[in-house]
């Protein structure tokens, strides 16, 4: 039995100078630049955006991401909340699909690593996530996320967000050259509840 959401409103939320505001089509351009970088395209992209040919593979990236939140996903275009620059993208899915727990991706541009952009975007649509619906969140108790063991800098940034690492899963992540990888799994708890 699951408990999957039917539908989110899409939502905008805001936290130290960005703005977390849903995907749409005019995010194109940025998308495809972003999935010029080889980080991107291998770590975070997924198989159907990598397979595309490279003309179309924003739009194949982005499709599912914009109808997402009619299917009970929230995607989030992370932008600069004054400029409106495109820094990166974020993804709080399978919402229920266990019940009360969600999972969380992201990525950024080249050019916004290191500026604390993950981790202000991470943080913030994890509290948003964790809060209580009255509150204006989703209410779910446990956010997971994980990364390839390799990848320090998504380490360090689901730690600096309040993910504890919980352990290693062994040969979890497949890249689409078809090699497999160990990730590191994390998680984050609702507030005043015990860990």
């Amino acid at each position: 039995m699951t408990f999957a959401t039917p539908s989110l409103a899409p939502t905008t939320l805001s936290a130290e100078g960005l703005l977390l505001r849903p995907l749409r089509e005019s995010d194109e351009p940025a998308v495809a630049e972003a999935l010029r970088d080889a980080d991107i395209l291998r770590w975070a992209a997924g198989h159907a955006t990598v397979r595309a040919p490279v003309h179309e593979r924003a739009a194949v990236w982005l499709r599912s991401r914009i109808s997402g939140w009619a299917a009970g996903d929230a995607y989030f275009a992370v932008t600069d909340g004054t400029t409106g620059e495109f820094h990166g993208a974020l993804g709080v899915r399978e919402i229920n699909r266990l019940p009360d727990q969600a999972v969380v991706g992201y990525w950024v541009t080249p050019r916004s690593r290191g500026r604390g952009v993950a981790r202000t975007a991470l943080d913030t649509a994890a509290g948003w996530a964790l809060a209580a619906p009255e509150d204006g969140g989703l209410g779910v108790h446990r956010i997971s996320l994980d990364h390839v063991e390799s990848n320090v800098a998504s380490c360090r940034v689901a730690v600096a967000a309040g993910f504890r690492p919980e352990g290693v899963m062994r040969d979890y992540f497949k890249e689409p050259s078809g090699r497999r990888h160990d990730a590191h799994l994390h998680a984050r708890l609702a507030a005043g509840r015990p860990e």
